[in-house]
């Protein structure tokens, strides 16, 4: 069996309960930027509904967990070591990151850094390709199906309500974006919330030694109810301790919203999350919220949209990859020399 160390498995859970929480703070942020940014919803409100609703999504569905601990890496690669190097890559980027208000997806810097943990281990054959080349599609395709979704919902809502009054537009869609919110913060949890705990099971698996741990993690499974519920809280509680930053960047400076765009931005970028989870393809929802908030702000005018600060958004995307990527094969070479 590998290495079955109870500390170690301590370790990976605090670091995966760790990678939650910024996981909350910088990706589940903006699930809510929106609703914030239209200041259809408090804070305090959008916060409290987001934590609801995430809890829901993590606790509806695997898929996505079953990829991440499963899809990712072949069997032998799977080890404390590269569990522990990848969760520190993307804590350590991830806080970073929100620090300086940028919107990264948690999730790819995540899967960068186990991917080159796994190679530094076993080698270039530790990644499963076929199942990384699903990701990095996804990728591209999922920001541009955002962008093209929140563009042509907006199109077809200006043209519905061609003839109705401002304020009824807005007092109505002020409304409704109670429900949009809930709809993203469910949708972010079927998808990023399902990293924490496909991570904590990776770690189960590795300790026991048990494969069939995957088969049985449910939320009404009487010992492994608590890996759900303990992912979604970390993710909670990371929205509610910070994101500030990451909420001004999505909501208020990339472009102006009013709340029939926070509805669409939101309705859109949901769809794509939602298809993405049932097919079990990690998604970033700030990939996905983002290029649908630029889709939105286009169709006033191009203008609209501060392209200045969605070029440094994307660059963000970009980088983390490679960020992730060194900081997950260094970290991996150091543990190797200690443990």
């Amino acid at each position: 069996m590998p290495d079955a160390s109870l500390s170690l498995l301590i370790l990976v859970i605090v670091l995966a309960v760790g990678f939650g929480v910024v996981n909350g703070f910088n990706d589940a942020a903006n699930a809510i930027a929106a609703a914030i940014g239209t200041r259809s919803l408090s804070p305090r409100s959008a916060l409290i509904i987001a934590a609801i609703f995430n809890f829901v999504g993590a606790a509806t569905g695997t898929a996505v967990a079953h990829t991440i601990g499963k899809g990712i890496l072949v069997p032998e690669a799977i080890t404390y070591t590269t569990l522990i190097a990848a969760l520190a890559s993307i804590i350590v980027w991830g806080t970073v990151a929100t620090w300086m208000g940028l919107p990264i997806s948690i999730h790819h810097g995540f899967i960068a850094g186990l991917a080159a943990a796994g190679m530094a281990v076993v080698g270039f054959d530790a990644v499963v390709w076929h199942i990384m080349q699903r990701i990095l599609a996804a990728v591209v395709i999922a920001p541009s199906l955002g962008f093209i979704g929140g563009f042509a919902v907006m199109v077809g809502l200006y043209w519905w309500f061609r003839n109705s009054a401002p304020d009824r537009i807005r007092r109505s869609f002020s409304r409704l974006q109670v429900l949009s919110t809930a709809l993203m913060a469910y949708s972010h949890g079927k998808n990023d919330g399902q990293m924490p705990i496909g991570v904590i099971t990776m770690g189960l698996v590795i300790y026991y030694g048990d494969p069939t741990v995957w088969d049985r993690l449910s939320l009404f499974n009487p010992d492994l109810w608590w890996v759900i519920v303990i992912s979604a809280l970390a993710i909670s509680s990371g929205m509610a301790m910070g994101g500030r930053k990451v909420i001004k960047t999505v909501g208020m400076r990339m472009t102006t919203l009013r709340p029939i765009h926070g509805f669409t931005t939101h309705v859109a970028a949901a769809a794509v999350i939602e298809t993405a989870s049932q097919l079990g393809i990690p998604v970033s929802t700030t990939h996905c919220v983002t290029a649908s908030v630029m889709g939105v702000g286009s169709t006033r005018r191009f203008s609209a949209v501060r392209w200045g600060i969605a070029g440094n958004i994307i660059a963000a995307w970009v980088l983390t990859f490679p960020i992730c990527g060194a900081l997950g094969y260094g970290f991996t070479r150091l543990l190797q020399t200690i443990m």
